[in-house]
């Protein structure tokens, strides 16, 4: 059961990874105009590689808010993060053990995905 405080929060976090997905996109389609299929696919794997577990955090993390249920918060926060640390290892490993990938889109858009999270306060006013 979530809990009705923490739904701005949730959709705060969506509204990064919804613009987090559409830079990597536009990046993996730039580097598939300028470099061919191997090299776009490379890059949009990069890109998921970087968005799929902040959006299970998002969706995991923020659940509960409050100060009635902060021991839930905490906890949810967590597992949250532990579920993202995983989700990107596993996906690390399963993409570049099965998948001929070219290791500069991959890793560029990997790492463009996380700093378009940085600076995203730029973007987003409350």
């Amino acid at each position: 059961m979530t809990n009705k405080l923490a739904a701005p929060y949730r959709l705060a976090a969506l509204k990064l990874i919804y613009l987090q997905g559409c830079v990597a996109l536009v990046a993996a389609i730039i580097v598939f105009l300028g470099w061919g299929v191997s090299a776009g696919l490379s890059a949009l794997a990069g890109s998921a590689v970087a968005v799929l577990p902040h959006c299970v955090f998002a969706i995991y993390a923020f659940r509960y808010m409050g100060a009635s249920r902060a021991d839930q918060a905490y906890a949810s926060l967590k597992r949250g993060n532990g579920l993202k640390f995983m989700l990107t290892i596993i996906l690390f490993a399963l993409v570049l053990k099965h998948f001929p990938v070219v290791l500069l889109p991959f890793f560029s858009c990997y790492v463009l995905a996380l700093f378009t999270g940085l600076f995203a306060p730029v973007f987003f006013k409350h």
